[in-house]
């Protein structure tokens, strides 16, 4: 067997808090979507990890944009292992930005949430000379990615802090994202999270209201890492603020798989690419 195939196949083992080597290897073996490159490596903040990457389909002008944050329990992870998401993305028509963003215990809550408001500020200043349509934003991320990316669209106050424009966020997509985890009891959230003096403001499901941007949450019902739960009781909150919110559970899937989906041989796995192009569709339409 060769090693892309074992690779493949192991793929929906791999534990995303602390498995970049895997990731890095996985992302390098797969097939990427063809139509798409990496425009652009930019510096949306000082620092090492002040960084972004973009990718965009060829000819792209005007385009709706995806601004992706990766998991790995706020303490690891880097943008380069995401270009299959990322072309992934873009083959869809959608500017794609991935930034990476400062990690536990180098900072604690709430810095990876502003470095995510800088890299939101930064694409609606910058996105543009990319082929992206900076009033057309939809956030997006997977585990603690998608607690960064509901965090910036359910409390505009860390966007607008940073100088991105109020409404600049036409919606917000989140994989199997922790948004009601308190009391903090596992290692990663007491580290990242534990200092905090209010724990409620750490919390999206604190901030779900009416005027919410429009919300897809995606999860998978087998999923031990961040259960369903979080995604069904943020959604019922929105719900009964009386928010756009929609959702999809894919039976089978684990913390893994749902990411791993937006791989072009594991698309099999769950229409997780699907559900997000038609909500995307639907939220960035030009008006």
């Amino acid at each position: 067997m060769t090693d892309r195939r074992q690779l493949l196949l192991g793929a929906g083992a791999l534990s995303f808090a602390g498995a970049c080597a895997p990731l890095t290897a996985f992302d390098t073996l797969i097939p990427k979507d063809a139509g798409t490159r990496r425009v652009a490596s930019a510096a949306y903040a000082a620092g090492p990890r002040g960084g972004l990457d973009i990718y965009a389909p060829t000819g792209a002008r005007t385009a709706p944009v995806v601004l992706f944050f990766y998991g790995g329990s706020w303490n690891s992870g880097r943008r380069q292992d995401y270009a299959f998401a990322g072309r992934a993305l873009a083959a869809l028509g959608y500017v794609v930005a991935i930034p990476d963003y400062r990690l536990v215990p180098e900072v604690r809550f709430p810095a990876f949430v502003e470095d995510g408001a800088a890299a939101l500020a930064w694409a609606t200043q910058n996105i543009a000379a990319s082929g992206g349509d900076p009033g057309r934003i939809v956030l997006c991320g997977h585990s603690a990615g998608a607690y960064i990316a509901l965090m910036l669209a359910l409390d505009a106050r860390y966007g607008e802090a940073a100088g991105a424009p109020r409404g600049a966020v036409r919606g917000a997509v989140g994989l199997a994202g922790p948004y009601d985890f308190y009391p903090f009891d596992v290692d990663s959230t007491r580290a990242a999270f534990g200092a905090a003096p209010d724990p409620a403001a750490t919390q999206p499901i604190s901030f779900a209201h009416a005027g919410a941007p429009p919300t897809l949450l995606l999860t998978g019902l087998d999923d031990t890492t961040v259960r369903p739960r979080n995604t069904r009781a943020l959604a019922a909150k929105l719900a009964q603020a009386g928010a756009d919110v929609t959702t999809r559970e894919y039976p089978d899937v684990d913390h893994g798989d749902i990411l791993l989906a937006l791989a072009r041989p594991l698309r099999g796995r769950a229409p997780v690419l699907a559900d997000i192009r038609a909500f995307v569709e639907r939220v960035a339409a030009p008006r």
